[in-house]
């Protein structure tokens, strides 16, 4: 399902790219667009520098953090669609307003 007040765009905002044989070993650095002014910075070690979108995904991405262009929709639209259709999509659990279920601690035995 599409929601129309948050439809399935999405806008780059974050790279971490890997450098190196194995996920154990190597180098990690990232690129990250500032919310604030709109800019992107490359992250290595100590060192920050300006760079530009175009240049933040390389063949070494490892991650690409994405988010939603308008709105905001839960499980890909399936909320809205349940609670048009009159279902709790929690199921009764108690959750917080980002659909997550809180856990509770079991007691540590003495």
């Amino acid at each position: 399902p599409i929601d129309e007040d948050a439809p399935p765009v999405y806008n780059l905002f974050g790279v971490s790219e890997h450098v190196g044989p194995t996920a154990n070993s190597g180098h990690y650095t990232a690129t990250v667009r500032n919310s604030k002014d709109g800019r992107w910075y490359r992250y290595n070690d100590a060192h920050v520098g300006e760079t530009t979108g175009d240049a933040a995904v390389t063949g070494g991405a490892y991650l690409l953090f994405y988010q939603r262009a308008k709105g905001s929709a839960r499980w890909a639209g399936m909320e809205k669609v349940m609670n048009d259709r009159s279902i709790d999509p929690y199921g009764g659990l108690e959750t917080d307003q980002d659909g997550f279920t809180a856990v509770k601690t079991k007691k540590k035995k003495k």
